[in-house]
């Protein structure tokens, strides 16, 4: 083969393998990564203040790279947003379509909430901090409506206990709503995968301390009215002085 003709068949090769390297899409899992160290970036530093440059730095590669997965950080925190909004309103409408009465639809979206934080901590810190922000741009307007869904599940479940007589009913929904809520997610400020407490563990416990404020309380003896009752350590002192005149019966 002539030279010439040697090397225009390599310059045509290189051509070749240069269109294709531009045509290979970057792993599933690469892009999860990058989606993973971003989102912990987002979460520490804010949005506004967190750079391209920042994210890849964090990821071991160049900003010039990193554009190669996303065309912007915008994008970026678009999708760590919306993938754990999905995964959330996946499970809550397994609960809310599951027929369980209000205490129990309550628990499992205790449950399913803490289950959330577990898998995507840096997502929920970042919805609490920039939702608000982020929302007023039309790319974000499934934060508002994702927002008005959550409201609506939650008070629909508390005001369906109240008619039940399953828990207070001179229970303020909206007041218990917005602690149920605050006091639920804030635990993606402090909770780190992988520690001593399962999500699982850590709802029960929740629960435990959070239901016996909404339900009601029946009295520990039906035949005394509630005014009457004595105090606790009345009636062990009582049940203390009564103790040697039942072992002297026969």
């Amino acid at each position: 083969m002539p030279n010439s003709t040697r090397n225009r068949a390599s310059t045509g090769n290189s051509a070749k393998n240069s269109e294709k390297k531009t045509t290979v899409s970057p792993s599933p899992e690469r892009r999860r990564e990058l989606l993973s160290t971003a989102a912990e970036v987002f979460a520490a530093q804010g949005y506004n203040a967190t750079t391209v440059r920042r994210i890849a730095d964090e990821a071991g590669m160049l900003a010039g790279s990193l554009y190669y997965h996303f065309d912007s950080k915008e994008s970026m925190v678009d999708e760590i947003l919306s993938t754990f909004l999905d995964e959330l309103w996946a499970g809550y409408e397994a609960v809310l379509g599951a027929g369980l009465g209000p205490r129990e639809t309550v628990e499992a979206l205790v449950t399913e909430s803490f289950r959330e934080i577990d898998r995507h901590r840096a997502a929920v810190a970042i919805y609490q901090k920039e939702s608000k922000h982020l929302s007023a741009q039309p790319r974000f307007g499934y934060l508002t409506e994702s927002q008005r869904r959550f409201e609506r599940a939650w008070l629909g479940t508390l005001e369906r206990g109240v008619a039940e007589g399953v828990f207070r009913a001179d229970l303020d929904i909206r007041l218990a709503y917005r602690f149920l809520r605050d006091t639920v997610w804030v635990a993606a400020s402090w909770y780190r995968p992988g520690g001593q407490h399962s999500p699982e563990e850590i709802a029960r416990q929740y629960l435990s301390m959070v239901l016996d404020g909404i339900t009601p309380r029946e009295p520990q003896d039906e035949r005394e009215p509630r005014a009457e009752r004595k105090p606790r350590a009345e009636q062990e002192a009582q049940a203390e002085r009564e103790r040697p005149a039942e072992r002297e019966r026969p």
